[in-house]
């Protein structure tokens, strides 16, 4: 069984990281896996990149902004959305390739940003091979958007977008629409995985997915990697105050509207306010920041920008007494579940997939729904009320439900059931 993982990037976010922890829980399992990329930023010998010459690079920078700058130039709303919406009017056929041919499986992760088209996927699902589609947002099953946050256009059919600057009833989501309509009606032997039990059962009341198969399996992670290490070396190491309570925030940009950073500012200030703390209260920051200005926290802020190594984020969430996460958008969210293994508690807005992740007050806080006052009861409470037991059940319950062996063996079962249904 040969199976390919197919994704935008093998670096760069939440989706290449997990379709990379997936490509090496499976290969763990003796899986014949290849993970196809655009863009190969690591040093992997498994990763199969389609930029082999400065030609094919040059193709994908003019596919990427082909697809984005009439977006941007005469259909995006504001800014803020700049890369929520994907039309997938551009990119490259992958179909021809040899690991493609060679596969017996085609699984697809995140494919955006140029990499392939409506018109491109189309053609891979008339090879005829078995498809998994693993869904790490919302984009598979709208008319552009990758999360729709209050809008339910997708229930019935996408149009009057909210995204859009003169949004209509026959606008650019809906066309979008149209087209993975005209898509799936071509797909003969399609899988679909959820991330998490939230996004699986959104995706259910689709009208494009609603008749769908459709099954959650969580990314997996290597615990042994994330784990708890020791907290005051750490603090040494990355120069943070040793005898402070360090509340932990990081996200690969931390900028993204999906990932709440205005929420998180008002709980500080209500934390500050309304919870006196017996000794002093820090921050510390990790990710890509181009524009939040620090200085609206009301604590003493550390930036230590982007880590891209797993083993100094390791040492991070080791260090933090409770990391915090204010999405309002999010599907299993990496960070939490590498914080959780780290033995580090977590508080973050009950939304999403992040029940999957963090049972209320047991190993962590799950505060109201865009409520800063909540998360901010949830920070004290994690900061004073919180115990080892609080690190021992998060660390366990990664062990049990996202270890690499558990999530592969899901996955192995799912490609054998598809290969067997279609006579392979």
């Amino acid at each position: 069984m040969k199976v390919a993982l197919i994704n935008t990037s093998d670096a760069g976010g939440g989706a290449p990281e997990a379709c990379m922890r997936l490509l090496k829980a499976l290969q763990l399992q003796q899986v014949d896996v290849t993970m196809v990329v655009q863009h190969k930023k690591r040093n992997e010998r498994l990763v199969y990149t389609i930029e082999k010459t400065a030609l094919d690079k040059a193709r994908s920078k003019f596919n990427f902004f082909y697809e984005r700058l009439p977006f941007i130039a005469f259909q995006e709303r504001d800014k803020s959305v700049r890369f929520a919406f994907s039309t997938a009017n551009a990119g490259t056929d992958i179909s021809q390739d040899q690991v493609i041919q060679e596969a017996d499986i085609l699984h697809l992760h995140w494919t955006n940003s140029g990499f392939l088209s409506i018109g491109d996927l189309k053609k891979l699902f008339a090879l005829n091979k078995p498809i998994v589609w693993t869904l790490h947002d919302m984009w598979a099953f709208t008319g552009g958007c990758h999360y729709a946050g209050d809008c339910d256009h997708f229930l019935h059919q996408c149009g009057d977008c909210y995204f859009l600057r003169k949004p209509d009833a026959d606008d650019t989501s809906h066309r979008g629409w149209l087209r993975k309509m005209d898509m799936y009606t071509a797909a003969k032997n399609i899988s679909f995985v959820t991330c998490s039990n939230w996004l699986g059962q959104v995706a259910q009341t689709s009208s494009l997915l609603k008749h769908a198969s459709i099954r959650a399996i969580p990314n997996p992670i290597d615990t042994e990697l994330f784990s708890p290490k020791v907290k005051a070396a750490a603090r040494t190491k990355w120069g943070v105050n040793p005898s402070a309570k360090i509340i932990l925030f990081g996200a690969a940009n931390i900028n993204d509207r999906r990932k709440g950073i205005t929420y998180l500012v008002e709980a500080l200030h209500h934390l500050k306010n309304n919870y006196p703390q017996d000794v002093a209260v820090e921050i510390v920051i990790f990710g890509k920041n181009k524009h939040f200005d620090i200085t609206t926290l009301p604590f003493p802020v550390q930036q230590l920008n982007i880590i891209s190594q797993p083993a100094d984020l390791a040492e991070i969430y080791s260090l933090a007494d409770v990391y915090v996460s204010p999405s309002i958008e999010d599907n299993l969210p990496n960070t939490i579940m590498e914080a959780m293994a780290c033995g580090t508690p977590c508080v973050a807005f009950n939304t999403g997939g992040i029940p999957d992740l963090i049972d209320h007050q047991q190993n962590g806080y799950l505060a109201e729904f865009k409520s800063p006052a909540d998360l901010a009861a949830g920070l004290n409470e994690l900061l004073n009320l919180a115990t080892d037991e609080f690190a021992i059940a998060g660390r366990d319950k990664v062990l049990r439900e996202f270890n690499n062996t558990k999530v592969a063996r899901q996955y192995i079962s799912l490609y054998n059931s598809i290969l067997k249904e279609g006579g392979v």
